[in-house]
């Protein structure tokens, strides 16, 4: 077992399940920066609690921009002793923000966690990116065209290229992506937010989703890469800078080459990827967080690298006593 593995799958899936939990208690409520504020709440309660030297390098925004889990902060229970083991994390404590506040499906929280320097330090800017499963691995290519990535996804799938469902965020600067979409002959599902819960749908059977193109954020793009990672699929991203400010960030971080293709092993290299996500709203993959009286229920993937292990978790949580009933 290798050493980030040494810690206790339950540990991670309880990070994400508290956020959840906290989020999904202000579902509906149209405030957007309250559920988020209450993701990142107690999901930092939770890593504190945990036996590790750990860094956040993707979180919630540089340390001026974010009271918590901004990047570069220090979490765990031994941050300070300097003997904890050393993880890298990445965190996203509400991805679907206005989802979540709107009681739309998708919203989830997540975290992956790898070895030092396991995950890319992703500058806050877009990624221009195409997603698919292992069906389709090594078929997709960024520069080509969308007619002739479609048509390589259809004969990985063996199928025609009407029968495949393509995921893209309802944007106006993918007007040209869905028109070329359209024009292959491909099925379109569009959504509001959430193209990482989407990207990790598209890497698994019966979620009816074949692939996932257009810009995203470039943070999610490394959440994406650290969960394909564990299930075989594969990403291809290039960095994007919609506006000066994003140019600036690049350029303050000495990135000049902006025609680089990352893949998934270049944005999330780490050989001990931990990864789990638990469903705040119904979703495609994940059921949404459940209250009942005196308790909750959550659905919750997670996943291991080294152990080559993908495992869904249904957790019920009582509030009258201490344990956890789970089914696995």
């Amino acid at each position: 077992m290798t050493a980030v593995d040494q810690l206790l799958e339950t540990d991670f899936i309880r990070v994400t399940e508290a956020a959840a939990i906290a989020s999904a208690h202000t579902m509906g409520f149209g405030d957007r920066t309250g559920a988020d504020r209450a993701a990142v709440e107690a999901m930092r309660g939770e890593l504190d609690a945990l036996p590790i030297a750990g860094r956040i390098v993707i979180g919630e925004g540089e340390r001026d921009e974010a009271p918590m889990l901004y990047i570069g902060e220090p979490v765990g229970a031994r941050k300070q002793e300097g003997d904890g083991l050393a993880v890298d994390i990445a965190v996203d404590p509400l991805e679907g923000t206005n989802l979540c506040a709107t009681g739309a499906p998708g919203a989830v929280a997540v975290l992956a966690a790898a070895e030092r320097g396991g995950l890319l330090h992703a500058p806050d800017v877009y990624m221009e990116k195409i997603v698919v499963g292992p069906t389709a691995r090594g078929a997709i290519d960024l520069d080509a065209s969308v007619a002739e990535n479609l048509g390589a996804i259809a004969e990985a799938f063996e199928r025609e290229v009407s029968e495949l469902t393509v995921v893209v965020l309802e944007r106006e600067r993918h007007e040209q992506l869905i028109a070329d979409i359209r024009s292959a002959g491909a099925r379109i599902r569009l959504i509001g937010d959430g193209d990482l819960s989407a990207g990790i749908a598209a890497a698994v059977r019966g979620t009816g989703i074949h692939a996932v193109m257009g810009i995203g954020g470039a943070p999610e793009g490394v959440l994406t890469a650290a969960a394909l990672r564990c299930l075989g699929g594969e990403i291809q991203a290039r960095l994007v800078a919609l506006n000066e400010k994003q140019e600036k960030r690049l350029v303050e971080l000495d990135i000049h080459d902006t025609d680089r293709v990352y893949a998934a092993e270049d944005l999330a290299p780490g050989e001990e990827i931990l990864f789990s996500c638990t469903g705040v709203t119904d979703g495609q993959l994940l059921r949404g967080t459940r209250f009942f009286g005196g308790g909750s229920r959550t659905s919750t993937l997670f996943m291991s690298l080294s152990r080559k292990m993908i495992r869904f978790v249904d957790t019920i949580h009582r509030e009258d006593v201490t344990s956890l009933v789970r089914f696995q």
